[in-house]
């Protein structure tokens, strides 16, 4: 179970509003043996560091921009516990008050015995003191000459860099509640050429130390994530786990890099600690999500071979108005090179056009792309799933639902969600929702769960962006109320994953491991493109709202992808931008 804690961090702490413990709602299975998959343990660097993901935490303080520690707008900081023997922490932990505990903080030991003559890790020389909160204002002297203020929390807080000796670097920050240093031996620093670049991501705390006015946006504390600079899965970056930190006037706080921070770096790209095909199956038949459709959903799914065999054709470019039937499988599918306009799919008109774009949820299948995440630490198993069209869009007006005509519909439609599962342990992280251009992570600990460990999957009516929960979305200003709608709502018309879908392609097992079908090489659009003309009347429409309406609806159509703009089919999965790289977020 990731998320364990333990313990209460010193006077007065026993009030402070912690976040309970996650666990699953069924224990885990246990994974099918070999390899080095769910172990505990994982060795990089050619073998100079073997790491372990520490999962149990002792909560150090919780800071919060209330005075009352409102629970939903906090933070709070953890050290681990149970610490593996001869391991080194590389920092402390940190996650919102929002959700419940569910930490992944990666300690390391140098192999045994040495393969260099420097060491792969070794004590800080010092630290420096990033910030100070004080719990009362008698304490604000204590850490004279550095940044610190009153306030925030229950008891005094204190952030630490450690200083690394020439040649190696920090990946973490420590924090105390007392104004010394922590021991030098307390945190290692890592081998300059054992780390890789990082950068900051997401928010975890962000608290405004001094009022803002009109010459200045004041002063603040962030506290940020820290992840890999460069990511995908032939990246060697892995993120350890830790944050950043920085107090500063507007925008200006220093980038963890500026501050000397890094994540590590699996050298040699080692892939020993990623599932074999025997555990892929089990890790997706325990966390296949169920994909709900909405109830009211006309353009529902379907198998690739069903809308192959169901009149899908391939044209040429002056190949003339007659297309070339598809096989089952794709195998007559023009395969490689990139999308330059020469092929394209379609789908035959009139009765059997409608019949088509309906879709046959029956045969829908998941199809599941396995590849290595986070330098080999996780396994991320994006699932694509294919609709023969994606239907029109529809404008929210505050009240007013409006549909756009044909803006925004096209034949062909590939959407896909990912789990990301830790290789050390074999749990569930985190669920991406792809959402049109975007998406976004949702934590284990916040997912909605459809059966047993297998979380729920939202598709939206027409447009078949994936959500975390059932709801009404906007691309647009959710303040005004105006924008383009997603709906979604669960139905009985679902897919579950854990049961339909086919492993298409997992390139780290080697070559004909996963036999990857010939329509995955189609690197063309799955439909014609159409240019039509409802965007203006759709603009004539937004012009004689009121002018409260109209000007951020107007706003919002000048900032509509040009897949609203035009009828345009979806390149297949392999070429995205994200088949190789890390998602889009």
């Amino acid at each position: 179970m990731l998320g364990r804690y333990f313990g209460r961090a010193g006077a007065g702490a026993a009030e402070d509003p912690a976040p309970e413990p996650f666990s699953f709602p069924e224990p885990l299975p246990t994974w099918p043996q070999g390899g080095g998959f769910a172990r505990g343990r994982i060795r990089v660097a050619g073998g100079e560091l073997e790491l372990a993901a520490a999962t149990a935490f002792d909560r150090i303080c919780t800071l919060s921009p209330s005075a009352r520690l409102q629970r939903c707008n906090g933070a709070t900081f953890y050290r681990p516990v149970g610490v593996p023997e001869g391991f080194t922490l590389l920092g402390h932990y940190c996650q919102p008050n929002s959700r419940k505990l569910h930490g992944h903080l990666i300690v390391a030991r140098a192999a045994d015995p040495p393969r260099s003559a420097e060491p792969p890790l070794r004590a800080p020389r010092d630290y420096e003191l990033v910030w100070a909160f004080h719990a009362t204002a008698g304490a604000a002297g204590a850490s004279a000459g550095a940044g610190s203020c009153v306030g925030y929390g229950r008891s005094d807080a204190y952030f630490w860099l450690p200083v690394p000796p020439e040649g190696y670097r920090a990946l973490g920050i420590l924090v105390t509640t007392e104004p010394g240093k922590p021991p030098l031996d307390a945190v290692g620093c890592v081998r300059a050429d054992l780390t890789d670049e990082c950068e900051p991501h997401g928010s975890l705390l962000h608290l405004q130390l001094t009022r803002p006015t009109s010459a200045s946006p004041g002063k603040a504390f962030a506290v940020r994530g820290v992840r890999p600079l460069k990511r995908g899965m032939r990246e060697k970056g892995i993120g350890a786990g830790t944050f950043w930190c920085a107090a500063a006037d507007g925008c200006s706080s220093p980038a963890p890099g500026e501050q000397g921070l890094a994540c590590l770096k699996n050298v040699d790209l080692d892939l020993s600690a990623m599932p074999t095909l025997e555990q892929v199956h089990a890790v997706i038949q325990h966390y296949g999500p169920t994909l709900y459709f909405h109830p009211k959903e006309v353009y529902l799914p379907s198998s690739v071979a069903w809308y192959f065999k169901n009149g899908a054709k391939i044209f040429k470019k002056g190949g003339g108005a007659v297309g070339e039937e598809i096989d089952a499988e794709g195998s007559n599918l023009p395969g490689g090179g990139w999308n330059d306009g020469e092929y394209w799919m379609d789908i035959p008109g009139g009765k059997r056009r409608q019949a088509v774009i309906r879709g046959d949820i029956e045969s829908a299948e998941l199809y599941a792309h396995v590849k290595p995440a986070m330098g080999g630490a996780c396994t991320d198993v994006a699932m694509w799933v294919f609709c023969p069209f994606n239907g029109p869009a529809r404008l929210k007006l505050g009240p007013i639902n409006l549909p756009l005509g044909t803006t925004g519909q096209h034949v062909g439609d590939w959407e896909h969600f990912t789990l990301r599962v830790s290789n050390f342990t074999g749990e569930l992280m985190a669920v991406y929702y792809s959402q049109h251009s975007g998406g976004r992570w949702v934590d284990a600990a916040k997912l909605e769960y459809a059966a047993g460990n297998r979380p729920a999957v939202y598709s939206s009516r027409n447009g078949h962006a994936s959500y975390p929960r059932a709801g009404v979305y906007l691309q647009g200003s959710a303040a005004l109320g105006v924008g383009i709608l997603n709906e979604a709502a669960r139905s009985k018309l679902s897919v579950d994953s854990s049961v339909k879908y086919r492993v298409v392609a997992a390139e780290y097992l080697g070559e004909g491991v996963v036999a990857e079908p010939q329509w995955l090489q189609f690197m063309r659009e799955w439909g014609p493109t159409v240019i039509y003309r409802s965007r203006t009347g759709t603009e004539r429409m937004v012009k004689s709202m009121p002018q409260r309406l109209s000007c951020p609806a107007e706003n919002m159509l000048n900032k509509m992808p040009n897949e609203l703009s035009k009828e345009e089919g979806p390149t297949g999965p392999k070429e995205k931008n994200m088949w190789e790289g890390d998602e889009r977020w």
